[in-house]
């Protein structure tokens, strides 16, 4: 019996100690992205960089959804579209301050979340699916109709209000770190919800939803709240690239957005902390640089993608973790 202790223990020393050494590597490799991104727009288009953090943001919500609970949605440009316009309202009539703006969008965002959420998670798979899509369609021809949103004309000028009513936002510069801070709040949030009791409890329902409730979880009530968390950061990063673009339009709340950020989950690797980040940072760039040849730029884009997905099935990033996890296993 003490030699199975001793065994025990010392497996738990070693599992500790995995654990201690990965924890270090993401606090190290985070604080290197966060100096890259403070230091970005001094080299780089600031509006650019922050158009891709919008963007990294919305599909790193995303994947908070389907990499991590397993919920497939068709309808997440609801959130980002809406939300969207709900800031520029409250920034263009209201006279919010920058952050109240931001806020106002995320709330906004959430509060869809729920109401779409009670209605999508009574059903699974491909009918979850199918539901969000549907229901984010009634989100457009609202926005399309409702007279505050400019209909096709979109709203535009939507001014950008100082922050907190004292830092000025009229310069580029200024909206990028104020996108960056965002972007941090927004990973920061989905980090930690990953890796709580909560997160490990929706990776219990994503493997097998059925174990999960005979142990006694109560699959729906984690289901909806990571369906209005997921809205919530949506809506956040919809919100953001308002301040950015000064422009909310129905592009944002159309169904082919609903599939771009799917596309950047996919791309860049689903159920990964980074791989969404990555996935919309080549999306984004291929976008703007394919952008003076008109329509071919959507098959480049779709050869890019299947090119992708038949090298790397698990993502990019997924790939290379998996990877990288087996040349240590034989090296050990």
């Amino acid at each position: 019996m003490t030699d199975i202790t001793k065994t025990e223990d010392a497996r738990t020393v070693r599992a500790r100690s995995r654990s201690s050494s990965i924890l270090a590597d993401v606090r190290l490799w985070a604080a290197i992205g966060f100096v890259l991104l403070l230091i970005a727009p001094h080299y780089v288009y600031p509006v650019f960089v922050a158009k891709i953090l919008c963007f990294a943001l919305f599909a790193a919500a995303f994947n908070l959804l389907l990499g991590f609970a397993g919920l497939l949605s068709f309808g997440h440009a609801a959130f980002f579209g809406m939300s969207a316009y709900v800031t520029g309202y409250c920034l263009q009539t209201l006279g919010f301050s920058a952050e109240l703006g931001i806020l106002a969008g995320t709330a906004a965002g959430a509060l869809l979340g729920l109401g779409m959420g009670l209605l999508a998670i009574r059903r699974q798979g491909i009918y979850f699916a199918m539901i969000t899509l549907a229901l984010a369609q009634m989100v457009y021809f609202v926005a399309l109709q409702a007279p505050f949103t400019g209909g096709e004309d979109g709203m535009q000028g939507v001014p950008r209000n100082a922050l907190f009513g004292v830092i000025d936002m009229s310069t580029n510069m200024n909206v990028y770190y104020l996108v960056l801070g965002v972007f941090c709040i927004g990973l920061f949030i989905i980090y930690r919800t990953v890796h709580s009791p909560f997160g490990q409890v929706l990776k219990s329902i994503r493997e097998n939803e059925p174990r999960a409730i005979s142990l006694g979880y109560d699959a729906d009530h984690y289901k909806l709240m990571a369906f209005v968390i997921s809205a919530a950061l949506s809506g956040m990063a919809g919100s953001a690239k308002v301040m950015v673009f000064q422009l909310a339009s129905l592009t944002d709340v159309q169904w082919q957005m609903s599939g771009e950020v799917v596309l950047m989950a996919v791309l860049g690797g689903i159920g990964t902390m980074l791989g969404p980040i990555v996935g919309a940072t080549i999306i984004i760039s291929l976008q703007n640089e394919l952008a003076q040849i008109g329509s071919i730029s959507t098959i480049v884009q779709g050869a890019v993608f299947v090119f992708c997905v038949l090298a790397f099935r698990r993502g990019i990033v997924g790939e290379i973790k998996h990877r990288w996890a087996l040349w240590r296993s034989r090296s050990s």
